[in-house]
């Protein structure tokens, strides 16, 4: 059930954002400009903005002080591409700010990454040597990764408030305009939702193989 929605919830995020990239806003501005613009007005000019390949690999790199845009974000007069593109120079702001979930989220990401990777795999050693202590470090190790995706929501929904405050407040946007970047925003958001579901659920499958070990 769980994978079913995360899918759905995928084709909801690439179906908004597709069609919001279709629609121009009424000034033209690029992603580019509109991160540079909400960058400069913060006093942020000493970080850059630069594209990216791909699509959807937009970024904030809290170590280089780079928002990343992916090349179609970067050059684009879209109101996804504003969208996205105010949401990223969100988390900068948050940077700026000492945003603590932003903190807390850049500090475990080195263990996350570990536990994303090695956890599965030392659980799934254990349970073929069937060493329950073993099966148990790889449960604590992918529950790091599922406590960076945790984090990691009000990190993104502080984002995307911020963005949706900047595009309105300094008026890259119109109303009319405002209502397909809070889809796009929301769809995007909902994707970190459904991540975090996932990573649950997994753990949960494994405890339950865990505890059935333990009472045969």
């Amino acid at each position: 059930m769980v994978f079913l929605a995360t899918l759905a919830i995928q084709f909801w995020l690439q179906s908004t954002y597709a069609r919001y990239s279709r629609v121009a806003n009424s000034r033209g501005l690029t992603g580019a400009e509109v991160a540079r613009a909400i960058l400069d007005a913060y006093g942020l000019n000493s970080v850059r903005v630069e594209p990216v390949p791909g699509a959807l690999t937009d970024h904030y790199d809290p170590t280089q002080k780079v928002v990343r845009l992916s090349e179609p974000n970067y050059a684009s007069p879209s109101e996804a591409a504003l969208a996205v593109a105010a949401h990223e120079v969100g988390h900068a702001i948050q940077d700026a700010k000492g945003y603590a979930p932003l903190r807390i989220r850049h500090a475990i990401l080195p263990v996350a990454n570990i536990g994303s990777t090695l956890g599965p795999w030392i659980f799934i050693l254990g349970l073929f040597m069937n060493v329950a202590g073993l099966m148990s470090v790889g449960i604590w190790l992918f529950a790091a990764a599922a406590l960076f995706q945790l984090i990691t929501l009000p990190v993104e929904f502080d984002a995307s408030s911020r963005a949706l405050v900047n595009l309105k407040k300094m008026n890259f946007l119109n109303p009319g305009e405002m209502d397909g970047a809070r889809a796009v925003l929301t769809a995007a958001a909902m994707t970190y939702v459904a991540a975090l579901a996932s990573s649950l659920a997994q753990i949960l499958y494994y405890v339950s193989i865990l505890q059935g070990r333990r009472s045969d």
